[in-house]
């Protein structure tokens, strides 16, 4: 299934998301808007609205997009589920390191290399560098954010 493909970071070369719960009042978009359901709306025949949810679960996927060209990945939002129960709500939200380096280099792993793991790590670095210069007070450093997304083995 498409919308769970994201699972597959857990069995993959890229270190494995944390997962991070929250417990309380409904605080975590699904993810633009609280948890909610559409239903008739009686003043406007042929309308639809938007009430919030009383009890259900929410289970978003990987947000992403392409930019300019398809392989130009744009993490959007970490995937979350919840389940909402009378205005409290309990959520798992997957949180990867460097989330926005690690999920567009998963998804240009995921879709655009094949071969052997190693093959298609090697593949991704080619292709889909992520070699940035840091500036700071102390000065300028070089990262490579492979080092800090793949598990060991695979740097």
């Amino acid at each position: 299934m498409k919308r769970f493909s994201y699972l597959k970071a857990f069995c993959s070369p890229f270190k494995r998301p944390k997962l991070k719960w929250y417990f309380g009042k409904i605080a975590i978009g699904t993810p633009y808007f609280f948890p909610r359901r559409t239903i008739k709306d009686l003043d406007k025949p042929g309308y639809l609205k938007f009430v919030p949810k009383k009890i259900g679960f929410n289970f978003v996927g990987l947000g992403w997009k392409t930019k300019w060209t398809p392989t130009d990945y744009r993490f959007e939002w970490s995937p979350v589920w919840s389940f909402v129960f009378f205005g409290k709500q309990i959520a798992v939200i997957f949180r990867a390191p460097e989330q926005d380096h690690y999920w567009e280099a998963w998804l240009y792993y995921m879709y655009n290399t094949t071969g052997t793991r190693k093959e298609r790590i090697a593949k991704c670095k080619e292709d889909f560098p992520l070699k940035y210069t840091r500036y700071s007070k102390d000065g300028e450093r070089s990262v490579n954010y492979y080092d800090l997304i793949l598990k060991t083995k695979y740097r």
